[in-house]
């Protein structure tokens, strides 16, 4: 199956405090992924277009937040895997194999609610829990850690390193708080930040690995700062992220040369 549709994809939980002992140990917490209420589902969703030679590149449609901030955890559950199971999407996320998509399965079950696209047959080497099937679901820190065999990074050590802004209002250790003062939008936004992180190196990987070349790199990331630069007047932290990424004076933060030419996205 070639897919038509690249989903970058977030997630913001708290506590579920029905099943989680007070003094219970944070890092094993992490671990339990039932545990995990689920407050936000964020994508920069994309279209893939493929070049002749099969090379790719990547037109943002949107960056967004799943339903509205007011929805409750099963509302949200049940619309994300209708539309999952609808677009059958090629994933990309941040650790989203150990945590991100484990606790949305989950609390689906909890809730009964079908994820029955996150199961559509492939075969023994292509689908979404196949674990080296990266054009199903690549699992970025996963891709650039070897499975493993090296170095696990955080999502915050790579971005700066290449130039984006990072963390964008927040630190996922303040969502619960966030989330007990009722700032619902305020979490979204933050999940929005890192999905838009993740979109960007998932373009330098795709360029890393031959997915896409010089010209199609630049223009994935054009697509991105026209996405940002429509939405900032509406939704602030879009423009943030935007200007914060402008003002980079890390190498090569936007663009890359093609045809010895550096044309870095206005």
């Amino acid at each position: 199956m070639q897919h038509d549709t690249l989903w970058c994809l977030d997630v913001e939980t708290v506590p579920d405090g029905d099943l989680v002992p007070g003094d219970w140990p944070r890092d094993q917490f992490i671990a339990k992924g039932i545990w995990h209420r689920v407050v936000a589902v964020s994508i920069v969703e994309a279209s893939i277009r493929r070049a002749a030679d099969g090379r790719e590149r990547y037109e943002v449609r949107c960056c967004r937040s799943g339903g509205e901030a007011a929805w409750d955890e099963g509302r949200l559950l049940r619309g994300f895997w209708k539309l999952f199971a609808a677009t059958r999407p090629r994933l990309v996320t941040w650790n989203g194999r150990r945590f991100d998509m484990p606790v949305l399965r989950l609390r689906a079950m909890m809730y009964g609610v079908a994820a029955d696209g996150w199961y559509a047959p492939g075969d023994r080497w292509n689908g979404y829990g196949q674990r080296f099937a990266p054009d199903w679901h690549c699992d970025l820190m996963e891709e650039l850690a070897d499975h493993g065999a090296a170095t696990r990074l955080a999502l915050q050590d790579v971005a700066v390193a290449m130039g984006l802004p990072g963390k964008v209002g927040g630190h996922g250790s303040e969502v619960a708080e966030m989330v007990e003062r009722g700032e619902l939008e305020a979490v979204r936004a933050y999940c929005e930040g890192d999905v838009i992180n993740a979109f960007a190196l998932y373009v330098r990987w795709a360029l890393l690995t031959g997915r896409t070349d010089a010209a199609g790199h630049n223009a994935s990331l054009e697509s991105l700062v026209a996405c940002l630069a429509a939405g900032r007047a509406e939704r602030p932290h879009l423009g943030e992220f935007l200007d914060r990424w402008r003002s980079s004076v890390r190498p090569t933060p936007a663009a890359v040369p093609v045809g010895g030419r550096v044309c870095a996205p206005s």
